[in-house]
């Protein structure tokens, strides 16, 4: 058995929220009576049932909901938190804790205790889970005391944080307190205690005093990606920090954007090869430079458009090493400027020869 004494607890199995049925939309809900004195707010439906006296209202304000006196959405909410009282009662415990919670720092889990009580602060580490269950189970009472607090980190959230009370509760004057209290018979706000979360009473009265009690509401923001793959699909779901994926058959392709460098405004440069041989065709509509290779022989066809730069690098042609050709060469064939130069020589030769002989014979 686990005593938390100060210090985070040990993590262990997660734990299902406490279903409140139709009793979530209640910010309070009492059994005999329920009382207010002072300018509370409460944000939330107030209810009541079997009792019929809801007082002080004004000067109490309720927001973001009504008052239900012993109508239909009462008599179903108190059934709903009879349920969710004797679920939250029953599950099995991670630890036992002292009878003051006030110092010490815990993580997700069940924590059971004969009375609680809270001096100064206590802290609940969600652990960057957002959905981490908090659950207290006191067998008699619970008790906190002037300016002490409920502090939540790591994603913890108030909806997640539930109080199951054996008898009563009572928060002390100018507290700050987390959580839905489901107390057996009542509950107790002093003067200027502010509560994030419901007081619930199965069977007694709630007492309100200048309170501010605001109902918590999970935050449960989705955001989901959709993938489609090569015969398949890939969905990625993300629920506050915890992230879900499902691959349906398939490969998965990705597409990245690809950012070319220009060397020409408003162009860029490409690049095609040929390893095989043949005709490679290269077109930069913005112009640029173009630059193809065709290493086993053909033909490059660049257009620029835009204007711009084409280079062709061919490594084999006539006259050029070829590796595993015959004697290292190709055969020369067609033109070409060496050739068509050689002629002109030989031209210009025998142009010169025909001029002499013509001038000697002449005389």
């Amino acid at each position: 058995m686990f005593v938390a004494i100060g210090g985070p607890s040990p993590v262990a199995a997660a734990e299902a929220a406490v279903g409140l049925g139709t009793a979530t939309s209640f910010a309070v809900l009492g059994g005999s009576t329920v009382t207010n004195t002072g300018p509370s707010v409460i944000s939330g439906d107030v209810g009541l049932h079997p009792g019929t006296s809801v007082t002080g209202f004004p000067p109490g304000i309720v927001n973001d909901g009504s008052i239900h006196a012993t109508d239909a959405l009462a008599s179903s909410a108190k059934d709903d938190l009879v349920t969710a009282y004797n679920d939250a009662a029953g599950r099995s415990m991670t630890g036992a804790v002292t009878a003051d919670l006030g110092g010490q720092t815990l993580l997700p889990g069940v924590y059971r205790g004969p009375t609680l009580g809270l001096t100064g602060a206590l802290t609940l580490d969600g652990a960057g889970d957002p959905n981490a269950v908090f659950i207290f189970q006191a067998s008699s009472t619970l008790t906190t005391a002037t300016a002490s607090s409920v502090v939540l980190i790591g994603s913890a959230q108030a909806c997640n944080v539930f109080w199951q009370v054996g008898s009563s509760a009572t928060l002390g004057t100018a507290s700050d307190f987390a959580g839905t209290i489901m107390a057996l018979t009542s509950i107790s706000a002093t003067t200027g205690a502010t509560i994030e979360g419901q007081l619930l009473a199965r069977n007694g009265a709630v007492t309100l005093d200048t309170n501010t009690i605001t109902r918590p509401v999970c935050d449960t923001t989705q955001i989901t990606t959709t993938s489609t793959t090569t015969g398949g699909s890939t969905t990625s779901t993300t629920t506050g920090g915890s992230t879900t994926s499902t691959t349906t058959g398939g490969s998965t392709t990705s597409t990245s954007a690809v950012v070319v460098p220009p060397t020409v405004p408003g162009g860029g440069t490409t690049s095609s090869t040929v390893p095989g041989g043949g005709t490679t065709s290269s077109t930069v509509p913005g112009g640029g430079t173009t630059s193809s290779t065709v290493p086993g022989g053909g033909t490059t066809s660049s257009t620029v458009p835009g204007g711009g730069t084409t280079s062709s690098t061919r490594p084999i042609g006539p006259g050029r090493d070829v590796p595993g050709a015959t004697g290292g060469k190709l055969p020369t064939t067609g033109s070409s400027p060496l050739g068509a130069a050689r002629v002109a020589f030989v031209l210009l030769i025998v142009g010169g020869g025909v001029l002499v002989a013509s001038r000697r014979y002449g005389r």
